[in-house]
């Protein structure tokens, strides 16, 4: 499971050191792809090859499935970390998430996410009300 929040910044050549807690989960290979809130998941690639097979559970006449496998996967990008650890995150990617140099990497469960730091930052202070007052109804059997 992946936890927490992490700070690594990026190089110049579009590359990120995974935080040390991530690495023995992401080792085997990584797939990148659009996150929705405009981050970039990270899933390894067992977990992306069953996150893939739920969604492919939708039927094929859903447009609304049709469209979000269309946009996962043609941003979808496998990367397999170096010896340090590091991962290139595509332009594709590095654009559409609005990176910069300054991240937010978090667990997020089964998979983690990148974010600009400032992004990351902006989220957590408007979402911070709503996640104290989640009721039972939203998230049953929660508490």
């Amino acid at each position: 499971m992946f936890l927490g929040t992490y700070s690594p910044k990026l190089d110049e050549k579009g590359r990120l050191i995974l935080p040390a807690k991530f690495r023995d989960q992401l080792s085997e290979g990584v797939v990148l792809t659009r996150g929705q809130e405009r981050c970039i998941y990270v899933f390894s690639n067992a977990e992306f090859e069953g996150f893939h097979d739920r969604i492919r559970q939708a039927p094929v006449t859903s447009k609304q499935a049709r469209d979000y496998l269309r946009l996962l996967l043609s941003g979808a990008h496998a990367e397999t970390p170096d010896k340090q650890g590091r991962i290139t995150i595509p332009q594709q990617l590095r654009q559409y998430a609005g990176l910069d140099r300054e991240l937010a990497v978090i667990g997020a469960g089964s998979r983690a996410e990148i974010w600009g730091a400032e992004s990351w930052n902006t989220y957590v202070a408007a979402n911070e009300a709503g996640f104290s007052e989640t009721a039972e109804e939203v998230i049953p059997g929660l508490f």
